[in-house]
């Protein structure tokens, strides 16, 4: 049986993560797959910021080929007749009138719940395991995405690598983005870095750090919750649209954008620091070297995932290299102070950029999140 009706389900948590790998993965399956995809999601003004074409009054509209609803607290109308396969981003938890509305069809929907990314050991054991209703004849399937052959995989649209491949390899359209940006070409000894963090005191001691430094870096700074760190390398406030300079250190705030420019960010720049998931899967796929300020948890947990990934992603380094990744990233996810840190990992940067080149064709070797969740989807379904 052939499932082209999908519900996808997002409950907002980190503003732009969760509502970025929901959208990313209603765009796979309606554009890659031709699937009807509905998409509902508790909060509209955050998921405006990553797709501006989107208006957070309606509670219903179409974008880019995907039906978008406002799921709001008390659910979807009693009357919404479920898809054929229900995905929850997450784990947020579906309403109980949904639940019993999957149960009353004849051929109960597929239901999957689409999992946080981790790459620790545990995840593989639990991808794809059923989960059966305590009261109704319903049963969902945990599907954890991942870096491995035994897990789910990362969200990448067809064709994607070669078109970033194309865009790395054309100088007139990279002096182009520059110039939209109100930026000169980089300078033949430029780093030309990309900053999208949290709340972070590490992001004042790495910018400083640079402006210190013997070549010139040009920050670029998506608006959002790293502003007030950077702000204090210059001692007075910054807002898109700004350029500050301090030494060696030219910092671009730039306003939010779509997903397909925020893309392009992370192709054009030498180093991407990310934050969370959508953002870091994205960097991956750039090719180039990055370092990831993983969503923290008050129990530290975060941190055991963070080293979880430097384990898989570290393993083709040098063991040098590997080491300086890992204090790096650890120093960056403490907040502690970045100078000798970066100073080893950048004398790494040889070996980091092609491993970061070779790394995306390793992950997509079995698939993508996209194929291999449709191949589940018709193997239980």
């Amino acid at each position: 049986m052939e499932r082209k009706h999908w519900d996808i389900f997002c409950a907002v948590v980190d503003n732009y993560g969760d509502i970025g790998v929901a959208w990313r993965l209603a765009r796979r399956l309606a554009h890659d797959f031709g699937l009807e995809v509905r998409l509902w999601v508790d909060d509209l003004a955050s998921f405006a910021r990553i797709a501006p074409d989107l208006d957070p009054a309606l509670p219903a509209q179409r974008l880019a080929d995907i039906d978008v609803r406002h799921w709001p607290a008390d659910g979807p109308p009693a009357d919404t007749v479920p898809a054929e396969v229900v995905i929850e981003a997450f784990g947020c938890r579906l309403p109980e009138h949904f639940e019993q509305a999957m149960a009353a069809k004849a051929v109960k929907p597929v239901w999957i719940n689409l999992e946080y990314l981790s790459a620790e050991d545990w995840t593989r054991g639990c991808h794809r395991q059923p989960s059966p209703h305590p009261r109704l004849p319903l049963t969902k399937h945990f599907f954890f995405p991942g870096f491995e052959a035994d897990t789910g995989g990362l969200i990448c649209e067809q064709g994607l690598l070669d078109v970033r491949r194309q865009w790395q390899d054309d100088a007139l359209a990279r002096r182009a983005y520059w110039q939209l940006l109100e930026l000169p070409e980089p300078a033949a000894d430029e780093w030309r870095v990309s900053l999208f963090a949290y709340e972070n005191p590490a992001v004042t001691s790495l910018l400083a750090a640079w402006a210190l430094g013997e070549r010139p870096v040009t920050c670029l700074l998506p608006e959002g919750k790293a502003l007030p760190d950077a702000a204090r390398v210059f001692g007075y406030p910054l807002r898109a649209g700004m350029l500050a300079r301090q030494g060696q250190l030219t910092v671009k705030v730039l306003p939010m954008t779509d997903q397909d420019s925020y893309d392009l960010l992370l192709w054009s720049c030498d180093l991407n620091l990310v934050r969370g998931e959508d953002s870091f899967v994205r960097a991956q796929w750039a090719g180039r070297p990055f370092l990831w300020h993983i969503y923290p948890q008050d129990d530290a947990a975060h941190l055991a995932k963070l080293d979880a990934f430097l384990s898989q992603y570290g393993a083709a380094l040098p063991a040098g290299a590997a080491q300086a990744l890992s204090a790096a990233s650890h120093a960056w996810n403490h907040g502690a102070d970045m100078a000798a840190a970066w100073t080893e990992l950048a004398a790494w940067l040889p070996a980091w950029r092609e491993h970061a080149a070779a790394w995306p064709e390793k992950l997509l070797a079995d698939g993508d999140l996209g194929d291999r969740l449709l191949h589940f989807v018709r193997e239980i379904g």
